[in-house]
């Protein structure tokens, strides 16, 4: 059903959203997975919430484990959806960060990852933990056309991005 706003009627618009206070636009979740130890070869896998990547070679060359990583990650979870990015990787030991930033990851809570080590070489270890918390954004799957309504200030808004990403824009004094 439209919506009628500023006197303009807005097709296949959704809502109102209520909301008490304005809507925030939600943080990316951050991880780090860290690699101890002194590894020499074998593979890994990422969990989360049950679900496993296929075996990562693990690899003393840091943009070949993290290729290997991300293509792990893009056949599992959705292309970009998670991203590997070297933080303090040195001869594929160290830490790098997982980001949460597309697909049904993205401005949202997650819980943390963990890993199921195959690796091999002197007492090699594998560790995640909670980096960035992500934080969810207001209103996650409205569409975008959406209209919310702080009901605390008495501003409504309008989502301008995405049903992952909704972006609230301010269209007025709520009436």
């Amino acid at each position: 059903m439209p919506i009628i706003s500023g006197g303009k009627i807005i097709e296949g618009a959704v809502g109102p959203y209520l909301n008490a206070g304005a809507p925030g636009g939600g943080t990316n979740e951050v991880q780090t997975l860290t690699i101890g130890g002194t590894p020499t070869g074998g593979t890994f896998k990422l969990v989360l919430d049950g679900v496993r990547t296929a075996a990562i070679t693990w690899s003393a060359t840091n943009a070949t484990l993290l290729a290997n990583i991300n293509t792990a990650l893009d056949a599992t979870f959705g292309t970009s959806a998670i991203v590997a990015t070297d933080s303090t990787l040195s001869a594929g030991i160290g830490d790098l960060l997982l980001t949460f930033s597309g697909g049904a990851y993205a401005k949202r809570a997650v819980n943390t990852m963990t890993a199921v080590s195959s690796l091999t070489g002197t007492a090699p270890t594998l560790a995640i933990a909670e980096t960035t918390p992500g934080v969810n954004a207001t209103a996650i799957g409205a569409p975008k056309g959406a209209d919310l309504r702080d009901t605390t200030n008495g501003k409504a808004y309008i989502n301008t991005g995405s049903d992952t990403t909704p972006t609230w824009s301010v269209t007025g004094s709520q009436s």
